[in-house]
């Protein structure tokens, strides 16, 4: 385990290999599962604000979903998490060439909007928890994500480096730096 900042950070982060390979696996963490993508209740209004700008690139029925329910629902633990279409996809999902895809991050990528996607997607497979001063990053590891494992470990890749970018933007390039320094001096 290290920490850093008061946050704790699984050694399965620095240990394990991991790179999405979305040709094998389908996007599948966007459609599998029993409930959608854990959300930060400050994303709740940006994604709100952004719908308009959302909705074009979301299936019909994903917009209903919304449309009905809201941009967000809870989880069996009461958990803020994405809204589901048919209890399986993410709301939020779309298909281009049979990959499950992420509707928030095209409006981004076309411009449409600031916001990339819930920070959960972009850290994905690692879980962020919170308790009381401090958060826990664990590696979730799921079977959907077994071409994942492969290709990382082909590339030599551990699941820090596949996340450099996306833990950066939760916790900064300082917060990165540190936790190099940390792992480069214990040598995980």
């Amino acid at each position: 385990m290290v920490i850093i900042d008061n946050i704790f950070i699984s050694d399965d982060i620095f240990r394990q290999h991991f790179v999405c390979d979305l040709s094998c696996c389908k996007g599948s963490c966007c459609v599998e599962g029993d409930a959608g993508a854990p959300l930060e209740e400050e994303e709740i209004a940006i994604i709100e604000d952004c719908l308009d700008n959302i909705k074009p690139f979301m299936t019909k029925e994903g917009i209903e979903i919304v449309n009905q329910g809201g941009v967000f629902d809870y989880d069996m633990e009461g958990v803020l998490v994405t809204p589901l279409v048919n209890d399986r996809e993410c709301a939020f999902v779309y298909y281009e060439n049979d990959i499950a895809q992420c509707a928030i991050e095209k409006a981004y990528l076309k411009g449409k909007t600031d916001f990339q996607k819930p920070i959960s997607c972009h850290l994905y497979p690692v879980r962020l928890t919170k308790q009381n001063c401090y958060e826990k990053l664990d590696y979730h590891q799921w079977e959907v994500c077994h071409p994942a494992r492969m290709n990382g470990k082909r590339l030599q890749l551990s699941v820090f480096d596949f996340l450099k970018i996306p833990l950066a933007r939760k916790y900064g390039d300082g917060w990165i730096n540190k936790v190099k320094k940390i792992i480069d001096a214990r040598q995980l």
